[in-house]
Parts: C-alpha cells; sequence; structure tokens
C-alpha cells in the first residue's frame, strides 16, 4: 500500500471540502480496474494533476504522471515527486523518459500526461504533442482521457490564486478507452477532437447548472464572452514566454555567476512555479 500517495489523495479530498469546492466527476468507471493506460488530460490550472487523479480511485488506482524534471531537482517537491513514482521529463533528453513511461505502462501503470505540455491561458484546449499516442503504441494499451472545466478558477497562469475557500464548481468527465491507431498524427487529432467535444458539453451544463458566463471575466474564454485571450492570442503569449525564458537561461549559462534578479522578466511575467 502506498501511504504516502493514500494520504496525499485524502488530504486533497478534505482540502476540496474546506475549499467548497463543488466536484462533479462522471466516467471514472472507463478506468481499468488493471493493467495499464495512458491517460491524457487539458490543463487549465496548476492543480489539474490533483483532480485528474481522483476518478481513478474507483479502482484504487494511482496516475504516475509525467513532469518536468525540474520539479525533481526541487530540494522540497523531489524526494515527493520521486515516492509517489512520477515520471521525470527532460526536455533536452526526451527519449529516457518515453522509455520509462513505455516500461511503467507495459507493467500495468497509468500513466498521467498533459499534451498541451503548458496551461492554456485562453482554457480551450491547445494543439496536442503525439507522444501519448506514440507511448500507448509502444506499449500497447489503451487511452483513457479526462477532460476538466472550471479549475481556472482556483489556480492559474496570470490570475489570481483563491486557495482558501473558492467555493467554484469543478466538473470533470473520463472518456471511454479509445485504442490507439497509426498513423499518430490523425489519432493524436482525434483525441484532441474528443475531448473538445466534451469540453464544450460540459461548458454548456456548467452555464446552465451554475448560471451564465460573467461577460468579461478572466476565467472565461473569448468564445463565451470572457476576457481571456484568444488561442491564438494565448499562443503567442506562450511563445514570447518561451523565448523569454531561453534568452534567461542561455544569458545564466553565459554568466554562472549573474544575479537572476537583474535579468528582465518577459512580457508574460515570471515563470510559473
Amino acid at each position: 500500500m502506498e501511504l504516502l500517495y493514500t494520504g496525499i489523495i485524502g488530504f486533497a479530498r478534505m482540502l476540496f471540502r474546506v475549499q467548497g469546492l463543488d466536484l462533479t466527476v462522471r466516467g471514472e468507471r472507463n478506468f481499468p480496474e488493471v493493467g495499464g493506460a495512458v491517460v491524457v488530460m487539458n490543463h487549465t490550472g496548476y492543480l489539474d494533476f490533483v483532480y485528474g487523479g481522483i476518478p481513478a480511485r474507483v479502482h484504487k488506482r494511482f496516475i504516475r504522471y509525467m513532469a518536468k524534471v525540474e520539479v525533481f531537482d526541487h530540494k522540497v517537491s523531489g524526494p515527493i515527486m520521486r515516492e509517489l513514482r512520477h515520471i521525470p521529463v527532460d526536455r533536452t533528453a526526451g527519449k529516457g523518459s518515453f522509455d520509462e513511461a513505455v516500461a511503467r505502462l507495459k507493467a500495468g501503470e497509468l500513466v498521467g500526461v498533459f499534451p498541451e505540455a503548458t496551461i492554456s491561458r485562453s482554457f480551450e484546449i491547445k494543439e496536442f504533442k503525439s507522444g501519448a499516442v506514440r507511448m500507448a503504441l509502444a506499449a500497447g494499451v489503451p487511452i483513457i482521457t479526462v477532460t476538466l472545466w472550471g479549475s481556472q478558477r482556483v489556480w492559474t497562469k496570470g490570475l489570481p490564486k483563491k486557495l482558501l475557500r473558492p467555493k467554484v464548481p469543478i466538473m470533470m468527465e473520463v472518456g471511454a478507452p479509445m485504442t490507439p491507431y497509426e498513423p499518430v498524427d490523425e489519432c493524436t487529432e482525434e483525441v484532441r477532437s474528443r475531448m473538445q467535444a466534451t469540453l464544450e458539453r460540459l461548458q454548456n451544463e456548467y452555464a446552465r447548472r451554475y448560471g451564465p458566463y460573467p461577460v468579461g471575466a478572466p476565467w472565461v474564454p473569448h468564445r463565451l464572452g470572457g476576457s481571456a485571450p484568444t488561442l491564438e492570442e494565448a499562443t503567442a503569449l506562450d511563445e514570447a514566454e518561451h523565448a523569454e525564458r531561453m534568452r534567461r537561461r542561455a544569458q545564466k549559462s553565459a554568466d554562472p555567476g549573474a544575479d537572476a534578479t537583474d535579468v528582465p522578466k518577459g512580457p508574460a511575467g515570471p515563470d510559473a512555479p
């Protein structure tokens, strides 16, 4: 029994009650009781990995997330991530993490992937990377989709945190298992299309259950009358932030003694935690 992982999930459930979250989950029995699967999730908030792991507990299962290696290098989060058996991803040498994920899948584990690679500032589903499909094909396992809506109201990129008493609804839907296929790009686009259709259905139900979306609200997509950037605008912001991050990294490598606080931040602000 994994006491730390079980304890963290128990704490998370208690935290949800304290926060006053109205959490709706459906389709959780689409998770396999045994055997490996790639769990694909959309990404609108920093706590999506917490919410996304809840449905798998219907079968007392845990998700091993793929996360950037910097999280494992941190003196606090690193030991926890290793104890929970998540998978570090070094974006400059991705083959090792890919092979590790495939080995875990073949061993019967659930491996969680955010194929958008980063939080969607537009709260729309971004273009997907193909790694999830390639892993599922290599391991011979199904793909399980988990589509979330509402988590951006708690904590997301560029908006204030509301961790104490946000009292907001969050909805999740687990899709039916999907068998991966070639060509990889076509399969990846089908996964994305399925999740887009589910997201739009959740968004419509959310408005019916909890009232119309506030016009101009920063957590509401532009398509629904909010002030969040469009998908195209968000992509431009992400690209600018990435370029600035690479510039700072190159400057630091060229001058290791430089004070990081002397390096100007990019237009999108400081790197997210």
